[in-house]
């Protein structure tokens, strides 16, 4: 089997080995064991499940709650002809029963659920008759409520597993404190599962602090002094456009990212990022998750993270290719003072969650015991407009709604329009004769996609096929919205709004059952993950690589000796080094004997483990050496 996965790594990946920890990840999957992996940032985390999930039978279930990187890795594994699809918030339910039906019926390896779907009748149905090989959990701190990013629909992965019994489940996550990776073990009920972590400490990476009222002045002096790709993170969205702007007119080539842009505006700024077109990224945190670039030398921090787990995440997408890179946190006094005051902010009170539920209701025009599984085009701003609410607030209300589990809130969403023939070949003959004006168009459809078009949805770009056609995209659309009207094809039009989807059928919003106690937890936990932030900008006397790694819950005692810490630990050990070894010369100098035994003696040498330390290096360097009674003498 080893021989097997081996094979596969090369085959179907181009890897020629496997990297630590993969592979013994990969053979517990093999033996049907439950397993645990912790890989750090860029760790290669997908190999993990990917690889075993080809070597056997039937079809891996992957469950995350990244829309964005569940698309990513199905267009990776379709380009390699591994017959892969996704289901997620906001997509057709017409969309999805196809999609389902060929994970029973057709041959597909990997099917990748967004937790909210997990729930769902028309998915356990489904799943119960696929042959599944594998549950995978991505993200799988998202289970946890001591975790950073708490999803309650997680917590329906134990109840899908009693229809697979005897079909192991793979835990993944990059970073989880020892209280999530207990809570990830029992809220998926793994059963003696074999825990595999890698270490947490980047040897490539240096980490540090700066202190700074001026932040944009020392990102450019930054910048100046480290050659390479660059990542910028700011919190707000108008920021990283006038950091941008700043930066390009200081000689440093940069665009901007964030969830508020236009979709093909998104892709092209990140292609361009990608192929180095474009050196510096000044981006919101909703850039870079699933960007698998290796080279990016430099990742700067303007603003606070909210958490250490982000902060690591985020810092980590430096250096993946195992060269030196820097993660710079700017910061200063005034960050410090607000940041527990936002993390207070991020749970409001339990009548104002009740009211905006109200408002979303109203603003969808939602009957109480309807909505269940809706998805709408959602525009915060003209949301908060019409219901004369405020911005933070009102958005906090949402993140918390959706821990609770009443919705799903996608900021970063596009998917593209997609078509699927509802008839077969003979009853689509049929419609062409009777239908001349629309043959040409089904014609094109076929000569483009082919024969899987009767099989599954493909994405489509109307502009591209009108094009084609030589007919206005307006036309195009015209003809496609009537062929789906007759039942011929199934159109499903893109969407490139930020979407809501309800999870639950609407509440009297009176009557909202919010977990209080679980929300007060919440509250606190995301205070005591800010401090945790604060100590480790001020904590200037331990090893930032260590301070990361002993806050996972890995300790380490080998410094890295190149972040801040170490390097200015290294430059006053040089100077206490210097003015001991000047001490040693003036006092053998003035002819003052002494031995080890009797360096407590002599004025200025009290340290004696130092000074021990010293007289070796110099006994190294030839400057000193020992008469047989232990004497030390210099060395002319």
């Amino acid at each position: 089997m080893k021989e097997k996965v081996q094979n596969i790594l090369r085959s179907v990946f181009g890897f020629s080995d496997f990297r630590p920890v993969q592979l013994e990840i990969v053979l517990s999957v093999l033996e049907k064991k439950d397993s645990l992996a912790l890989l750090p940032t860029g760790g290669g985390k997908s190999v993990c499940f990917q690889v075993p999930a080809l070597a056997l039978d039937g079809i891996c279930i992957v469950v995350s709650p990244l829309i964005a990187l569940m698309k990513d890795q199905v267009d990776n594994l379709r380009k390699k002809g591994i017959l892969s699809a996704a289901i997620y918030s906001g997509m057709g339910k017409r969309q999805i029963d196809t999609i389902l039906d060929n994970c029973i019926y057709g041959n597909y390896k990997f099917l990748y659920v967004s937790p909210e779907r997990l729930k769902t009748e028309i998915f356990l149905e489904r799943f119960k008759k696929m042959k599944v090989n594998l549950i995978a959990v991505d993200e799988a701190h998202c289970i946890s409520q001591w975790g950073y990013d708490f999803r309650p629909p997680y917590l329906e992965i134990a109840k899908i597993r009693e229809f697979h019994p005897e079909i192991p489940c793979l835990a993944l996550t990059a970073s989880a404190t020892p209280k999530v990776k207990e809570d990830i073990i029992d809220k998926l009920q793994l059963k003696n599962p074999q825990v595999f972590v890698k270490s947490f400490s980047r040897k490539n990476l240096s980490y540090s602090v700066r202190m700074v009222e001026n932040k944009l002045e020392k990102t450019i002096e930054i910048l100046r002094k480290v050659p390479g790709c660059a990542i910028i993170y700011v919190r707000n969205r108008k920021g990283t456009k006038e950091i941008a702007s700043v930066l390009n007119q200081s000689g440093v080539s940069a665009t901007f990212y964030h969830a508020g842009l236009d979709n093909k505006i998104r892709e092209q700024r990140q292609h361009d990022w990608k192929q180095n077109r474009v050196r510096a990224m000044v981006a919101t945190n909703a850039f870079g998750m699933g960007i698998d670039k290796p080279d990016v030398r430099l990742v700067v921090h303007m603003d606070l993270p909210e958490n250490l787990e982000n902060y690591y995440q985020e810092a980590g997408r430096a250096g993946r290719d195992e060269k030196k890179a820097y993660g710079v946190l700017l910061t200063n006094e005034q960050d410090l003072n607000t940041l527990i005051e936002k993390a207070m902010m991020a749970y409001p009170p339990i009548e104002f969650l009740k009211k905006v539920y109200q408002c979303l209701a109203n603003y969808f025009r939602m009957a109480v015991g309807s909505g269940f599984m809706e998805s709408f085009d959602f525009e915060l701003a003209t949301f908060i407009t019409t219901y004369s609410l405020e911005m933070l607030p009102t958005y906090n209300a949402l993140k918390v709604l959706q821990e609770e589990g009443f919705l799903e809130l996608s900021e970063n969403f596009y998917s593209p329009s997609s078509i699927h023939f509802l008839v077969d070949q003979s009853k689509l003959y049929e419609f062409q004769i009777a239908n001349a004006k629309l043959d040409v168009l089904i014609k094109l459809l076929l000569r483009t996609y082919g024969g899987e078009l009767f099989v599954e949805f493909f994405k489509i770009y109307e502009s591209k096929l009108a094009k084609n056609l030589g007919v206005e995209e307006k036309e195009l659309i015209k003809q496609l919205e009537y062929l789906d009207q007759v039942g011929i094809l199934a159109y499903d039009k893109r969407k490139d709004m930020p979407q809501i989807t309800f999870l639950t059928e609407r509440f009297d919003a009176g009557k909202l059952p919010l977990n209080n106690k679980r929300i007060e937890d919440r509250r606190q936990n995301a205070i005591s993950k800010a401090k945790s932030m604060i100590a480790y900008v001020r904590n200037t006397a331990v090893c930032r690589s260590n301070q990361i790694s002993n806050y996972f819950g890995e300790n380490s005692e080998q410094h890295c000796g190149i972040c801040d810490v170490c390097l200015e630990n290294k430059k006053s050990n040089e100077v206490i080094y210097q003015k001991v070894k000047n001490k040693i010369f003036q006092t053998l100098t003035d002819g003052i004997e002494f031995s080890l035994n009797t360096i407590k003696e002599v004025p200025g040498l009290d340290n004696k483990k130092r000074t021990i330390e010293v007289l070796r290096e110099m006994e190294e360097e030839g400057l000193i050496y020992t008469l047989s009674d232990g004497i030390y003498k210099i060395k002319s």
